[in-house]
């Protein structure tokens, strides 16, 4: 038990607590922000970072993974927020993190084999351009001084760690540039710009909503997307960092811990939220390994929120836009541009898909999703790529047949015999092909019945075992049409 504990939490517990308030300092103005697209108060996403990343250190599969409020969620909140208010989106958020924990039970984390390479790497070079576009407010068009403050910062995380790497290069930046910007006095947008910030803790409430049937049917579609986006981001997260610390991670766990930690948080006061790929790769590049990492974020933001609250807005915003350009960098697959010439057409297409309709819509689900359904397309048009070689010899017609036989290629099966002969033995030999479902059987049947029509004398060879078993089970022809099915 001691040793468990020591493996998931304190084998790094210098770089995990500073890694964990550089994310904290982080949080601050994303949270806000994703409020201000859900259209509350910059304290519900603040309250909901909190929460979750408390309770997910405890219950998630990823160690050192950020979960917090998302832009992606808050999108989704929006117009329930809009048409029906808070109380509803609380209601809402307890009700995916319901939902989430079921899909956790039921190991949801199965379906993410089905996501290839191509969809991954669109969706990490999508996470990163929306970082950054989400940073270029902050400093376009800004004064002289923004770009400067902006510079710095890009120096000092590029810079910093060649020399010093005990302490994180986004902490040194974020306390140096910030005492220099309140010493000058110059004027920069800062954290309190971006909403007011109260030093108050979460209270625990239910939410003011009436327990009827018409209550679940305004709340399941939000709780339901909610659901499906957050552990298709967080699942997809985990991954990601799977891959940077090469290690692996329980993600029907997270699942289930991502149920937990919203269910929990909606009772408090908070909006839903998943995993953050731009904080999680903070956390790791800053060193954070173990649960203790994540815990840190969420205990010290609350921290920064309760006593230091009169110094976190007066953080500049450059500076933290400049952390998260750089994390943009580091996140972005450069690789992907060589990966776009060896790649095949078809990888490369669901690739560039994916990065286009998740930039063009702020949606991470809408781009994997279409990704995985292009990608499932081209497959199966590969796949189905059937030949049939014919042979002649007197009153015996040979038909080889090469490739799998289902429902994308019978009508190619089906083209290649000529059932208006008579009085012939016709012999069909799946030794090099399979029958994968009842649209093969199907095609099947109907040669088989054509030929027997016109009297011929079908046999059908070479049926491995499965094909056997699935045609004996589904065919619909007489078992006096084809004279034998043999293996």
């Amino acid at each position: 038990m001691v040793e468990r504990w020591r493996s998931n939490w304190f084998f790094n517990v210098r770089a995990d607590i500073l890694s964990g308030m550089v994310v904290a300092l982080a949080l601050i103005p994303e949270a806000i922000a994703f409020s201000l697209i859900a259209g509350v108060s910059p304290m519900i996403g603040l309250y909901a970072s909190f929460c979750i990343a408390i309770i997910i250190s405890f219950v998630g599969g990823r160690p050192a993974m950020i979960s917090a409020a998302t832009g992606a969620m808050a999108l989704v909140l929006a117009p329930l927020v809009r048409d029906h208010g808070l109380e509803y989106m609380l209601a809402a958020t307890i009700l995916t993190g319901i939902i989430q924990f079921l899909l956790g039970v039921f190991k949801v984390a199965r379906l993410m084999k089905f996501i290839p390479r191509a969809v991954m790497i669109g969706f990490v070079n999508s996470l990163a351009i929306l970082i950054f576009m989400a940073q270029v407010p902050y400093f376009w068009g800004k004064s002289s001084m923004t770009y400067l403050f902006l510079g710095s910062t890009l120096f000092i995380l590029y810079f910093v760690p060649r020399f010093l790497k005990s302490i994180p290069a986004p902490l040194i930046a974020i306390v140096v540039l910030t005492v220099v910007s309140v010493m000058t006095g110059v004027h920069l947008q800062t954290v309190g710009d971006m909403g007011t910030i109260t030093q108050t803790l979460p209270a625990f409430l239910f939410p003011d909503v009436p327990l009827t049937w018409n209550t679940l049917q305004i709340i399941m579609p939000y709780s339901f997307a909610l659901a499906l986006v957050g552990l298709l981001e967080s699942l997809l997260t985990s991954s990601i960092i799977d891959d940077m610390t090469d290690t692996n991670s329980d993600k029907n766990r997270e699942a289930r811990g991502q149920g937990i930690a919203n269910f929990i948080n909606g009772f408090f006061g908070g909006m839903a939220g998943c995993a953050m790929i731009g904080q999680s790769v903070i956390n790791v590049k800053s060193g954070g390994r173990s649960r203790l990492s994540t815990l840190v974020a969420g205990l010290f933001l609350m921290f920064l929120i309760l006593v230091l609250g009169d110094l976190v807005v007066l953080m500049p915003m450059p500076v933290l836009a400049g952390i998260m350009v750089m994390v943009c960098i580091g996140t972005f697959n450069w690789s992907s541009f060589s990966y776009l010439k060896k790649a095949p057409r078809g990888d490369a297409f669901v690739m560039l898909v994916t990065v286009i309709i998740v930039v063009a819509t702020h949606d991470l689900s809408k781009g994997v999703i279409a990704g995985v359904l292009l990608s499932a397309i081209f497959f199966v048009a590969k796949i189905s790529k059937l030949e049939v070689v014919r042979q002649e010899k007197d009153d015996l017609h040979l038909y080889h047949v090469k490739g799998q036989l289902f429902f994308a290629s019978t009508q190619s099966f089906e083209k290649a015999f000529d059932t208006t002969v008579q009085d012939q033995h016709i012999v069909i030999d799946f030794t090099n092909s399979h029958i994968w479902d009842d649209s093969g059987v199907g095609a099947i049947d109907k040669i088989t019945l054509k030929y027997y029509e016109n009297r011929n004398e079908v046999t059908l060879k070479g049926l491995n075992e499965s094909s056997q078993k699935m045609l004996h089970k589904l065919a619909l022809f007489p078992e006096n049409t084809a004279k034998s099915v043999s293996s």
